[in-house]
């Protein structure tokens, strides 16, 4: 189990970065053979991406439900995910390929992604009693307190420039 981080921190990533999700949803859940072979897919991709540390990936986390699993993961440059994506030797481009020609349209099981670029200091993110998570397994956690201790304060925004956002 990742050790608790028993106080308020912060998370500080140095650049810019990508927040990339994607997810399956199994609509019939009793067609398993069409969507086992989607499922079983993101496992090798990752294993695949965890082997190679030039690969870009940074960090991913996963949540499971009965229809829907969904990943969040976070990469170093749009160009290095772009660039696994379409890797005609590696895990992704085949499984992707192979979803498009056996299930297509067919509504058994749906995919989709979305990507996230990053802009240095557009971000904020707080945890609390928490072991590394999210943009705290990417980048160094700090203290939340001073100049960093509200919402508006970590995204650098002064009470009355009018784009602050909720505290939280």
């Amino acid at each position: 189990m990742a050790r608790i981080v028993p106080k308020r921190v912060t998370a500080r990533v140095d650049d810019e970065f990508v927040v990339f999700r994607i997810g399956m949803r199994i609509n019939s859940l009793w067609k398993v053979h069409e969507w086992l072979p989607v499922f079983l897919a993101m496992p090798r991709m990752l294993r695949e991406l965890e082997a190679d540390p030039e690969s870009g990936l940074l960090a991913t986390q996963s949540s499971f439900g009965l229809r829907n699993q969904v990943m969040t993961q976070y990469w170093e440059s749009f160009d290095a995910l772009h660039e696994y994506a379409r890797d005609a030797d590696g895990e992704h481009l085949p499984a992707w390929k192979a979803f498009n020609r056996r299930v297509g349209e067919g509504g058994d099981v749906g995919i989709w992604h979305e990507t996230f670029l990053v802009r240095d200091g557009e971000y904020e993110a707080v945890y609390n009693n928490m072991p590394p998570t999210g943009l705290g397994e990417v980048g160094d956690l700090v203290p939340a307190t001073g100049s960093l201790e509200t919402a508006r304060e970590r995204l650098g925004r002064s009470a009355d420039d009018g784009r602050s956002p909720p505290e939280g």
